[in-house]
């Protein structure tokens, strides 16, 4: 029987990426919530996982030569499992070029454009004092735009964000584009996200992935606690 892998998780975006690949591959895996409003994500325990104190990560029991491993940063992780279960990276190398250039687009582009257009739109305002900054709303309003549209052009020749499969492209860039109303984006204008949306978002695995712990998610433009976690100048 295959030993569970050890997700340590809090229901984020970036969170969403791994339950959802996870129930996507049929792999098992025990959940280990690390509340980063109340700041475990700086726990020593769990620096030793992931030193850079940001979730998720994983610890995959039978890793390589069947001896334990431990991984963070999102996208390392789902192309490790990816790779361990030979499932959702193409039949062939141009498509896992395809996988990983899309992978690296979500992760250095819209995953940090969307955070922070998330910032400054709805958390900077509510904050004590409020931080109202029309010049960065307005950037990342429109950085993100500028970047649904990629996405969109994208997707009007393909079924999927890589190519005619689905892979983990997918399941990085669903959960921050499945979130665009709170970046004050829209649709109206972009039919092949649209679409890709509601097919990705119709998949059971996906909605499974998606559901994990959702009751602990808090809106932190009212958690004045996590915002004094989260957004901390020091």
């Amino acid at each position: 029987m295959t030993a569970p892998i050890e997700l340590y998780y809090w229901p984020t975006p970036n969170g969403w990426k791994i339950s959802i690949a996870l129930e996507e591959m049929g792999l098992p895996y025990r959940v280990h919530l690390v509340d980063i409003g109340k700041g475990e994500q700086f726990a020593p325990e769990f620096l030793k996982i992931a030193p850079n104190n940001r979730m998720p990560a994983i610890v995959d029991p039978e890793g390589p030569d069947g001896a334990p491993v431990s991984i963070f940063e999102s996208g390392a992780i789902l192309q490790y499992l990816a790779r361990k279960t030979g499932q959702f990276y193409g039949a062939s190398e141009r498509d896992r070029i395809a996988v990983d250039q899309w992978l690296m687009w979500q992760m250095g582009g819209l995953g940090p454009m969307a955070g922070q257009a998330h910032h400054f739109l709805r958390y900077a305002p509510a904050m004590d004092p409020p931080n109202d900054l029309p010049y960065a709303k307005d950037r990342y309003r429109a950085e993100v735009a500028r970047l649904y549209g990629v996405l969109d052009r994208q997707l009007a020749g393909n079924a999927f964000v890589a190519g005619d499969f689905l892979s983990i492209a997918d399941f990085a860039i669903w959960p921050w584009a499945s979130i665009w109303k709170g970046q004050e984006q829209t649709l109206e204008d972009k039919p092949h996200l649209a679409r890709w949306l509601e097919t990705v978002g119709a998949r059971p695995g996906v909605q499974r992935g998606r559901a994990v712990a959702a009751e602990r998610r808090s809106d932190l433009a009212r958690d004045r606690q996590a915002q004094s976690v989260l957004f901390r100048k020091d």
